[in-house]
This record gives C-alpha cells, sequence and structure tokens, in this order.
C-alpha cells in the first residue's frame, strides 16, 4: 500500500456501512448508523491499529454498548445525579440508565445514526463530516429541548487524525453545551508488544474525589505516587484500576492538553493532543486489563450543574442563541 495514497471512500466495516479514509500512511474508518464513531485508526505501513475496533464477533455487542471502541461521542458527557439537574429554570430529566448508581450516563448521541454531510479528499488529506441537528422532531428534544446543531469533521493525513468539532446552538434561549469523546486507545497496538513494554503519561493537574456512586464532590485529592509518575515520566497504563477524573493541564511546545502512550520496545509514542477546550479528563482502564484504556477529553466535570462551583472551575458552558462552541484535537504517532 503506497504510504502517499490520499483517498476516501464508502465502503462497509464487517458489514456495516462505513466511511473510509486513507493518507499518509494512515487509515480511518467511520460508522455513521452507529454513533457516528471512528471506529478504527490504524498504520498501514506497520500494520498497527491505534483504537480498540470491535472486530467481527464483537460487532452486535458494540452495537449494543457503543462506547469502549473507537471515539464515541458523549453528549453531555459522562454521570448525572439521578439523570437531572436545572439550569436558567429550566429542569432537565434524562433516563436513569446506571441502575446501580442511580445515575444518567454517557448521553444520546453515540449510538444513533448520523448524517454524513461530506467526504473526500484535499490536496494531501482525506476527510468526512459528519452532523446531528436537533429541533422538535428529533428523538434527542424530548430530553434535551434546544434546537442545535453538532458537528465532526475528521481529516486524515502525514500529521495523524485530526478532529475538529463545532456545536451551534440555533435555539433562541441559552443551552449547556457539556462535550467529550470515549476514545478507547489499543495497548499495546503493535501486536509483537506486550502492555509491560507500554508507558502512559496524562496532562492531569488535580484528582477530583468522587463520591460511592462516582460524582465529584467539589473537591480534590492527593496524587498517589503513582498518578505523579502518570502527570510527569509516564508510568504502565494498568499499574491499578482506574475510573478518575481530573483537571487538565496544558503540556509540550504546542500548550495542548496531552497524552502520550510510548512503546518501549519499538521506541514509538502514541499522541493525543486534545484542545485546551476540554478542561478536565477522564481516564477509565477497564478494572486495570491489559488491551485498551479510554483517555477521555471533556469540556465540564462531572455532573457539572449539581456541583456548586463556579462555571470556571465546573467548565459548564452556555451557549447564547447564535454561538459556536469549537474544539480541535489531534492523535499521531512519532519516534521516541
Amino acid at each position: 500500500m503506497a504510504q502517499s495514497e490520499v483517498k476516501a471512500w464508502e465502503g462497509d466495516y464487517y458489514g456495516e456501512r462505513a466511511i473510509w479514509l486513507r493518507a499518509g500512511g494512515y487509515e480511518a474508518a467511520l460508522l455513521p448508523e452507529t454513533g457516528g464513531n471512528l471506529i478504527a485508526l490504524r498504520d498501514t505501513v506497520r500494520g498497527y491499529h491505534y483504537l480498540h475496533e470491535p472486530y467481527e464477533a464483537e460487532l452486535e455487542a458494540f452495537k449494543a454498548n457503543a462506547i469502549i471502541h473507537g471515539i464515541p461521542v458523549l453528549f453531555p458527557p459522562n454521570r448525572f445525579d439521578a439523570g437531572t439537574f436545572t439550569l436558567n429554570g429550566r429542569t432537565y430529566q434524562f433516563p436513569v440508565n446506571e441502575q446501580a448508581r442511580g445515575n444518567h450516563l454517557h448521553g444520546f448521541l453515540y449510538d444513533i445514526p448520523w448524517n454524513v454531510t461530506s467526504f473526500g479528499t484535499v490536496a494531501d488529506s482525506s476527510y468526512v463530516e459528519i452532523e446531528q441537528k436537533v429541533d422538535e422532531e428529533h428523538a434527542v428534544y424530548r430530553y434535551f429541548p434546544h434546537r442545535f446543531t453538532f458537528r465532526i469533521r475528521y481529516s486524515l493525513s502525514a500529521a495523524g487524525l485530526q478532529q475538529a468539532v463545532e456545536v451551534v446552538n440555533d435555539g433562541t434561549d441559552e443551552m449547556p453545551c457539556m462535550v467529550a469523546f470515549h476514545t478507547a486507545v489499543n495497548a499495546p497496538f503493535d501486536p509483537n508488544s506486550s502492555p509491560d513494554d507500554y508507558k502512559l503519561t496524562l496532562s492531569i493537574g488535580k484528582r477530583w474525589e468522587m463520591s460511592e456512586r462516582m460524582l465529584p464532590t467539589g473537591k480534590h485529592q492527593p496524587l498517589s505516587s503513582e498518578e505523579e509518575l502518570l502527570a510527569t515520566t509516564g508510568i504502565n497504563p494498568f499499574f491499578e484500576p482506574m475510573d478518575n477524573h481530573y483537571t487538565a493541564v496544558t503540556a509540550g511546545a504546542n500548550d495542548r492538553h496531552r497524552m502520550t502512550l510510548t512503546d518501549t520496545k519499538q521506541g514509538l509514542r502514541l499522541v493525543y493532543e486534545a484542545d485546551p477546550a476540554y478542561k478536565q479528563w477522564m481516564i477509565w482502564n477497564n478494572n486495570a486489563t491489559p488491551g485498551f484504556f479510554c483517555p477521555e477529553p471533556q469540556n465540564n466535570l462531572v455532573n457539572a450543574p449539581n456541583v456548586d462551583l463556579p462555571a470556571e472551575q465546573s467548565g459548564l458552558v452556555m451557549l447564547e442563541p447564535g454561538a459556536v462552541w469549537k474544539a480541535d484535537s489531534r492523535i499521531y504517532c512519532e519516534q521516541v
């Protein structure tokens, strides 16, 4: 396969409709019918699979619970106490779909069909654009009664996978804009390496204290010695079970929020650069089970509308009518 090949096409992924992209030695696939999920990011030169993909035997389980593969869209993200909150005098009531803890979990956009508005190539990159246009006729409106448009553009080039997000308030009143991605990263991504060959860093600041129902108390707790390594020189991503919530800090020369996953055997590093608009990180590693983990950029604190903190700390964004919230992120592999 030629590294310079640039292509975008409609095809299938184990029988599911997919938009495929190829450019710069990378290949990606997006599933419009299942949450607009960018389900695969592969290195066509080395044969690596960077994202946790559902293979053919797992496809039905994936469609039933489309959260731990690819890059699921969380809107609104993570947990809400009893599925409810009140803003500007309006009470929102979401389904309680995490019964054991009495919470709503993960929002409404990760498992429904998205509209493909465009795909193609531009110079040395390929791209696909998808959107949700929510109005009174949309199924989401009954829970989130606002008119808005959520757009995502994925582009692929030698610089890796670029994700550009845009949320537009099409209505006449303020709306909360709460966005995250449950990105699922393979460790190992090289089949010739083992999980023990991998070292993770994440640009975390403070750890949020969580209740037994996994809701923030509004307080912080000290980082452990292992978490200090996570924030600095790195540690194995499966050093202990993690379902942790942190403030995000900028890292690197371009002042982005940043995850690095280094394969010490191969001397390669997968980098996930998230827009500073994502002010929080969640990280989940499937009870420390080697294979994959989820570094999740999130613009607001979990359960933000119900936490007694100013917006500067909770990250709660209120979009005025006609206003636009934007963020862009990138995933790429480099030599160490």
